[in-house]
């Protein structure tokens, strides 16, 4: 929200470059603080110990898939974050981790690329398209 305080804001017809950052950032820090104060105020059982090697894998994943969606194309790096991501759980299963990369990947060339047309290739020039 800060690095777009400069810019014009616009309304919401004509929505001007800073528009959807500060909207977005305005509803995400509301909802951290309504979040934030829930957890204080509501007894529950005690977080778990932070486990760092899930969250590397995971972390992992998401690095890769911005690495190689441009070289690869969507499909195939999305099923590298997903296969990746899915092995920081302790029920890792090839057969659920593909079966979700794909539905996740036709989902995504369908509203992306198909329906929003965004300009992202499918195959990339890495695969020799």
């Amino acid at each position: 929200m800060l690095l777009v305080r400069h810019h014009p804001m616009g309304s919401a017809t004509r929505m001007g470059p800073a528009y959807f950052p500060l909207v977005l950032g305005g509803l995400l820090a509301v909802l951290g603080g309504v979040l934030a104060l829930r957890a204080l105020a509501v007894r529950g059982a005690p977080v778990g110990r932070l486990t760092l090697v899930p969250l590397a894998v995971i972390t992992v994943a998401t690095l890769l898939f911005g690495v190689l969606v441009r070289r690869t194309g969507v499909v195939p790096a999305l099923v590298v974050l997903v296969v990746v991501s899915s092995w920081a759980s302790r029920r890792f299963s090839w057969r659920t981790a593909l079966a979700l990369a794909g539905a996740l990947a036709a989902f995504s060339v369908l509203v992306f690329v198909k329906l929003l047309g965004l300009p992202m290739p499918i195959l990339g020039p890495g695969l020799g398209h």
